[in-house]
């Protein structure tokens, strides 16, 4: 059951990446990027991309739920807003290929390399991957090694999550818990450790017979922000429940700040057009030399990560 990935739709967004803790990326918060903490400095990692089974004879794609395209490219900011999440139906047609259909939503970890292609990077100190999603059909929770996915045959180490169909399910999975597919012979084995350290991609893919099955990815983090007792629900980052940036005009404040804190202004191109630092006693900024339009915000400090969107008049 050999199959070669070829990337459909590269899903490019407004963000910009910074290293350090893989965040979890929650959907309720509108942003685009996940933050994964492995970017190499270009600016390139966790954007999602769609990709499909075309390049070997099938048919099938992704429909998305609110238009994708924009005047600077591709988009999945109003799918995001739309439902609170990466969502969408697989429309899976088998067209000429030997086996069953599949398309896949997933984001790299590190970025770009000067060649143009994804690099590796060891996601070790992640632990797992903790996802909360809905879909019509069971999914692949993959992980994907790059240019070392045809050495193993496309039999990357896979974690199979169940149908969940209406109520949102959260799943945490360690790094033991991936492994290959039973259908893989290859004399080139690796396990689920042995790719956290040399990962790529995450992916989340559908495959079975033809059909539309809808999905949609709500939440995705390391296994360390699951709740360690089991209870199915994933561990708001510390001090964001706390913290929140309000815009009144062209003042940007900001309350629950305990400690010194980073902030970004970033556009729509992903430039970072304003940058300050805030703390208990200095907590706003002023913004009135920027254009009007749509910016996102990046709080980072010892006791605070969260980011947020604002629109400027």
């Amino acid at each position: 059951m050999k199959h070669a990935i070829t990337l459909a739709t590269a899903i490019f967004a407004v963000s910009a990446a910074y290293a350090g803790t893989f965040q979890t990326w929650n959907g309720e918060d509108g942003i685009s990027q996940v933050n994964t903490g492995l970017d190499n400095g270009s600016e390139t990692s966790g954007y999602w991309f769609s990709y499909a089974d075309d390049g070997d004879g099938g048919q099938s794609k992704v429909e998305w739920p609110a238009d994708i395209q924009t005047e600077t490219g591709v988009s999945l900011d109003a799918v995001i807003d739309t439902c609170k999440g990466v969502c969408g139906t697989a429309t899976l047609s088998k067209g000429t290929l030997k086996y069953n259909p599949f398309v896949g939503i997933g984001f790299n970890i590190v970025g770009e390399g000067l060649d143009g292609d994804p690099e590796a990077g060891d996601a070790t100190a992640w632990g797992g991957l903790c996802i909360t999603y809905t879909s019509d059909i069971a999914a692949d929770l993959e992980l994907g090694l790059g240019a070392y996915d045809a050495t193993i045959e496309y039999a990357n180490p896979v974690f199979k999550l169940a149908k969940a169909s209406t109520t949102p399910v959260t799943k945490a999975v360690p790094w033991a818990k991936f492994a290959q597919p039973s259908w893989y012979t290859g004399a080139t084995k690796i396990s689920g450790t042995e790719a956290a350290k040399q990962l790529v991609a995450v992916k989340f893919k559908l495959q079975a017979t033809n059909g539309d099955y809808k999905f949609n990815i709500k939440k995705i983090g390391p296994y360390t922000d699951c709740n360690p007792e089991g209870s199915n629900a994933i561990k708001a980052i510390r001090g964001e429940s706390l913290a929140k940036a309000i815009l009144a005009g062209r003042t940007l404040s900001f309350t629950g700040i305990k400690s010194a804190a980073t902030v970004d202004i970033v556009n729509t191109q992903g430039q970072t057009v304003v940058r300050g630092t805030i703390d208990i006693t200095t907590a706003s900024l002023n913004l009135a030399s920027l254009d009007a339009g749509v910016y996102m915000i990046h709080v980072n400090g010892k006791n605070v990560n969260f980011a947020k969107k604002i629109i400027l008049k």
